[in-house]
């Protein structure tokens, strides 16, 4: 991949549309990039945005609504970045030579290429993610994996950066990413005011699950499963013990254990400690000390805490709050370059 300007010159970003492509996709981070333009203060460059499309024509979104574009990809000249959207039609879309040829064209010419949802497939697919490490919404995870072995496919980020290529999950995430690249560019007090302008939060960090415990995997079956969900949702501090919970469902311990790996795979403490670490993370995003997270999660003790936060996600609760003082806090994988 290239540069795209000199010093003084506006950051071009060129986002390429094509029939089908999901309107959120490219509209919240473009809306991303142009608040940015509004606290960025000369001299400094700020954004210039550039909607291309294969051929130049225009093209008609998910929505149905049709948008011009300024060039086709092969006259749209460099960029500083591209950005890929989406479509609830990947990955046909991206099967397209027309679309594959300005992705592959656009990524030569570009500084850093991004892609947003289902728009990995069209990285993919150009062979821009060989042997890299990226992300895409968690109901096209699956398909993306199995569909390019060689792509190392994080089904949970929020978004990933390996190099000078990022992915991302669906809509908001790539809003987040936008932001992300906001702070490397014009570093994070420029970020963090445009995520004011635009009322969306800061905590949102690339390794951040896409999902909490409560909605991973299948949802409850029986009566029985779904009464013990519902009473560890309601307060994941209370006393929580096998026998508890059996307890409350009218059930043996040895029948619930069963039911619960069945219908939400995992055991129903697995369960428990899963929702205690949701809101313990929720708690730190917010601003509570270790302790205070701890406590008001139900942990006995903030080394139990400790435990139980480096064994999912690596970091400690420490390290992983400091991250969240800015808007970057680093993506979830960074490979070939500095976070």
């Amino acid at each position: 991949m290239t540069g795209s300007r000199t010093t003084g010159e506006p950051r071009r970003i060129g986002i390429l549309l094509f029939d089908g492509v999901k309107t959120l996709d490219f509209v919240g981070p473009a809306e991303v990039f142009l608040e940015a333009n509004q606290r960025i203060q000369s001299p400094r460059p700020g954004y210039e945005l550039v909607l291309l499309s294969p051929t130049g024509a225009d093209i008609t979104t998910s929505m149905g609504m049709r948008v011009g574009v300024l060039a086709a990809a092969a006259d749209g000249g460099s960029f500083d970045t591209v950005v890929i959207p989406g479509s609830e039609t990947a990955p046909a879309v991206y099967d397209d030579p027309a679309v594959l040829d300005a992705v592959r064209l656009l990524a030569a010419r570009s500084r850093r290429i991004t892609s947003i949802c289902s728009g990995a497939f069209a990285l993919a697919a150009a062979g821009l993610l060989e042997g890299r490490k990226a992300t895409t919404h968690w109901k096209f995870a699956a398909r993306l994996a199995a569909g390019y072995p060689g792509v190392d496919v994080n089904p949970d980020a929020i978004f990933v950066r390996d190099g000078d290529t990022y992915s991302s999950a669906g809509v908001a995430a790539g809003m987040d990413l936008a932001l992300f690249l906001v702070e490397e560019d014009h570093g994070a007090d420029i970020a963090r005011s445009v995520a004011q302008l635009l009322l969306v939060y800061m905590q949102r960090s690339g390794g951040q699950s896409q999902f909490s415990a409560s909605l991973r995997g299948p949802a409850p079956r029986t009566a029985a499963v779904k009464s013990v969900a519902d009473y560890v949702n309601a307060d994941p501090t209370r006393p929580c013990s096998l026998t508890d919970l059996a307890r409350h469902a009218n059930v043996s311990t040895r029948h619930l254990n069963r039911i619960v790996r069945e219908e939400l795979g995992m055991t129903p403490i697995e369960y428990v400690n899963s929702m205690r670490l949701d809101l313990a993370t929720s708690s730190l995003e917010s601003g509570s000390s270790v302790a205070q997270a701890s406590e008001s999660s139900g942990y006995s003790t903030p080394v139990a805490f400790r435990r139980a936060f480096v064994a999912r996600l690596g970091i400690t609760p420490s390290d992983y709050q400091r991250r969240f003082q800015t808007t970057r806090r680093g993506a979830s994988v960074t490979v070939g370059g500095a976070a």
